[in-house]
């Protein structure tokens, strides 16, 4: 559309709360006008919008682009973010096409308003050119959830993944392509690298100096290339960019991509999916772990994000994990819903689902006795050791060191309909040795961890024998393993 003054023709586009105006000299020899000064005409469309979402900072760098007409001369394009959380001091102007026949001369903050800027573009093309915006905003978070749902026999299960978007920003995102960091990008370190200080004189720095290095070391962090020329955000019809693991420093963090685009509307969540249903395999473990899980015993369901499990081709944000099961009747029954970190390549998932009233856990002492007594005689240096049944009749003696022996069985009743196995791990300060013929291991120098399968409807009692030095027979603080008969 041209406006009625035969000497200018605006162009402009303009989206719910952040405008931008483009205002075109054609009349060789006049000055442009300023943008409030000219009736406003047409409104063209936004060509691509991709945010990408730094949850911890409450941070999203935002990437527009748009298809714009220029003239030659000198062209002014106002910019506003009025009713918005953009961040003025981060919006950059940049040409994706036509780059060596325009310029971006000088940027101005008019002082009547305060929420505005102008860009004088000089061009010595008559014709369009691909132009990118680029700047952060506040208020647009995400968060990742995931269905499991185990068939009937509990050997495999349904996996899909969803990220749910919150948009507060103030502004309206039409197809946008959402990209997601997860992990941990460490601006403070990129702050002092920036500024070239040492990490220790970062804290010294001014609000308002700290926050301008704060955005300029969040951007070079999330200025990853993307599809498309010149990292110009990626057309709908392309596929997305492959989900890129970055390690750097003291940062570990990842850009996931979410196929497709959407609009996100200002002051509304719009769930997507992120990764499409899968049946993978899994298996069905008992533990005893009272650091982790209390004094009971647990059932978990153990998966791997790997190839083998159809996973594995990209971490996978932290969320939360919402278990089911297939109840044989046409229905699913509920099992669990837990949170989860962020799952690397090749980690574990482990999904606790809980005390299984089909399960018997039962720790029992069957046996308790004293060895290997030390006397020590009249108060000297003398020292004496008494074996057998530790019955002395020595007088004037002080016991100064023995050793404690307890027998335990730890008895499991299983009365599933299927033979399970059963993790059991135990902590024993001290310096303890730990006879048994289950095999056991240790899981770390004062834990001691063991394993067994037991039949469906059977009862299992593990023995094993705790030997806990004493006194002056203390040597060490750890566990030491020995494979020998324990009987009550």
């Amino acid at each position: 559309m041209i406006g009625t003054n035969t000497t200018h023709v605006t162009r402009a586009f303009r989206w719910r709360s952040c405008t931008l105006l483009v205002v075109v000299a054609l009349a060789c020899g006049f000055a442009p006008l300023r943008a409030e000064n000219v009736d406003l005409s047409t409104v063209p469309a936004r060509n691509t919008v991709q945010l990408t979402i730094y949850n911890s900072e409450d941070i999203t760098l935002v990437r527009e682009t748009r298809t714009v007409t220029f003239k030659k001369g000198v062209n002014p394009l106002q910019f506003s973010w009025a009713n918005t959380l953009i961040d003025p001091s981060s919006v950059e102007l940049n040409f994706l096409t036509s780059a060596d026949k325009l310029e971006v001369i000088d940027t101005t903050f008019p002082h009547a308003k305060p929420q505005m800027l102008y860009w004088n573009v000089q061009s010595e093309i008559d014709g369009e050119a691909k132009i990118q915006i680029t700047y952060f905003t506040s208020g647009i978070t995400w968060s990742a959830d995931y269905i499991c749902i185990a068939d009937k026999d509990e050997k495999e299960m349904s996996f899909e993944g969803f990220v749910r978007v919150h948009n507060n920003s103030g502004e309206e995102y039409e197809k946008a392509q959402v990209r997601l960091v997860v992990g941990t990008i460490n601006l403070v370190e990129k702050i002092a690298q920036l500024a070239q200080i040492p990490i220790a004189e970062v804290e010294s720095l001014s609000r308002d100096l700290r926050e301008n290095y704060r955005f300029k070391a969040a951007k070079d962090a999330l200025m990853i290339p993307a599809n498309g020329p010149a990292g110009a955000a990626a057309p709908a019809a392309e596929a997305p960019a492959p989900k890129e693991i970055i390690k750097e420093g003291l940062s570990e963090y990842f850009i996931y991509t979410i196929e497709g685009t959407e609009t996100i509307n200002n002051g509304w969540s719009k769930r997507m999916r992120s990764l499409e249903g899968q049946t993978i395999p899994f298996k069905i473990e008992y533990r005893y772990r009272p650091q982790e899980y209390g004094e009971q015993l647990v059932r978990m369901y153990l998966l791997k994000n790997n190839k083998d499990a159809k996973l594995g081709t990209t971490p996978l944000p932290d969320g939360v994990v919402r278990v089911f099961r297939d109840n044989g009747r046409d229905g699913l029954s509920y099992l669990t819903q837990q949170a989860v970190k962020y799952i690397p390549i090749g980690d574990k998932i482990e999904l606790n689902l809980g005390v299984d009233p089909e399960v018997i856990f039962e720790l029992i002492k069957l046996r308790i006795f004293r060895s290997d007594l030390t006397l020590q005689i009249n108060g000297t240096n003398e020292f004496r050791k008494i074996g057998g049944d530790g019955v002395f009749k020595e007088e004037n003696a002080t016991l100064v060191g023995w050793t404690d022996h307890e027998i335990f069985s730890q008895r499991i009743r299983n009365y599933t309909s299927k033979e399970i196995s059963i993790e059991v791990r135990r902590t024993l300060p001290g310096h303890i040795l730990v006879r048994s013929q289950l095999a056991p291991k240790l899981h770390d120098f004062q834990t001691v961890e063991f394993t067994a399968k037991v039949a469906s409807g059977k009862k299992a009692d593990l023995l094993f024998e705790v030997v806990r030095l004493q006194g002056t027979s203390v040597k060490q603080n750890n566990v030491t393993l020995q494979d020998a008969r324990v009987t009550p």
